[in-house]
């Protein structure tokens, strides 16, 4: 298995990613993320995904490791102000219990094939033949990616936003994984924002404020973590 995978590295890669998009686009379409079997499936997926990295025997490589140096990162703390967001104007329970707890499961699994998927398997993928751009087309490609939201019956204006800040914060992530080796805060920090979105209050001035605030504080954070190391610079 892990030389078939090594020898096929690329079409791999592009199958869990169209794999994802297919999956999850059906249960948001069918389901919502509010469903047990939006939970289900994506929690299998997980798994399975899991089994895959202990298989091939890279759990360090894919950054499931804790960081370490929290100084150098500024203990993480940009990251607690990003996964703040969906609060800000106070919480609203609009949902039953249940609906809650199968949105945070759903959104735990998302949070977590995401980053394996964008920031483990396509950036180590290319890293290995060119840094800058692999970088670029992790970000690029999970911000993107949000686009498929419109076939899901998101309006355009909140999705253009939701495309240029998940591309910030996907450049953020691919630099913390990078810089630190661990792909955890990235994880835990995707979990948070999306889990707690079933809180948020709809407020459209709010939604323009905290699209801003996620472009300049993830840009400027990674930025600064970049300049930060005496590694050679990838802006």
């Amino acid at each position: 298995m892990k030389k078939l995978f090594e020898k096929h590295e690329t079409s791999f890669c592009i199958i869990l990613i169209v794999l994802y998009v297919i999956l999850n686009s059906y249960c948001i379409q069918n389901y919502g993320t509010i469903d047990y079997r939006s939970a289900l499936i994506n929690t299998v997926f997980s798994i399975i995904l899991v089994g895959l990295i202990i298989i091939l025997g890279r759990t360090s490589y894919y950054g499931l490791i804790k960081p370490k140096e929290y100084k150098k990162y500024l203990y993480f703390i940009p990251l607690l102000l990003i996964m703040s967001v969906n609060l800000w104007d106070g919480v609203y329970i609009r949902n039953t219990r249940n609906e809650i707890l199968f949105h945070i499961l759903t959104m735990i699994n998302v949070g977590f094939i995401e980053e394996i998927i964008f920031r483990g398997f396509l950036f180590k993928m290319m890293e290995k033949d060119n840094l800058k751009r692999a970088m670029i087309v992790s970000a690029l490609t999970f911000g993107i990616g949000h686009i498929i939201n419109l076939l899901n019956g998101a309006e355009f204006i909140p999705t253009l936003l939701q495309v240029f800040y998940a591309v910030a914060l996907g450049y953020l992530f691919v630099v913390i994984f990078y810089r630190s080796k661990s792909l955890i805060p990235p994880i835990i920090t995707h979990i948070v924002i999306n889990s707690t979105s079933i809180f948020a209050v709809d407020n459209d001035v709010l939604a323009y404020i905290v699209s801003v605030f996620l472009i300049i504080v993830s840009i400027s954070y990674a930025i600064y973590l970049n300049r930060s190391f005496e590694a050679k610079k990838i802006y």
